[in-house]
């Protein structure tokens, strides 16, 4: 059974920093897709950066130069560095997986979804 799990989200002020995490068990990282979506309130889920085997990674226009999506595939875990970060950027962030990878961040190319997790900006 494939599990998502994230952690690291909170509350910021603007300008400041968070780094979530987003640990993945029940399958292993050869042929992989990983995204970070988020969700703010009364909006639809976007993709916000997404990394593959095969096609590597990929920004919102948005959140390039702000955000860097990175993996530890020893771990199964995806990490996203968040800077820079603006109350615009509050949301419930959700990682998902899939077992192919495949070009660009859409959230119908993603079989498996994490929980969620909350991070507020602060102006």
């Amino acid at each position: 059974e494939v599990q998502v799990a994230e952690s690291g989200g909170g509350l910021v002020q603007a300008g400041g920093s968070l780094r979530l995490s987003c640990v993945v068990s029940g399958f292993t990282f050869d042929d992989y897709a990983i995204g970070w979506f988020r969700q703010a309130p009364g909006m639809e889920r976007e993709g916000v950066s997404c990394i593959t085997s095969r096609h590597g990674t990929t920004y919102a226009d948005v959140v390039k130069g702000r955000f860097t999506i990175s993996s530890d595939n020893a771990k199964n875990t995806v990490f996203l560095q968040m800077h820079n970060l603006t109350p615009e950027d509050t949301a419930i962030y959700y990682c998902a997986a899939d077992p192919r990878s495949h070009y660009g961040c859409y959230a119908g190319s993603y079989t498996y979804w994490g929980r969620g997790t909350q991070v507020t900006v602060s102006s």
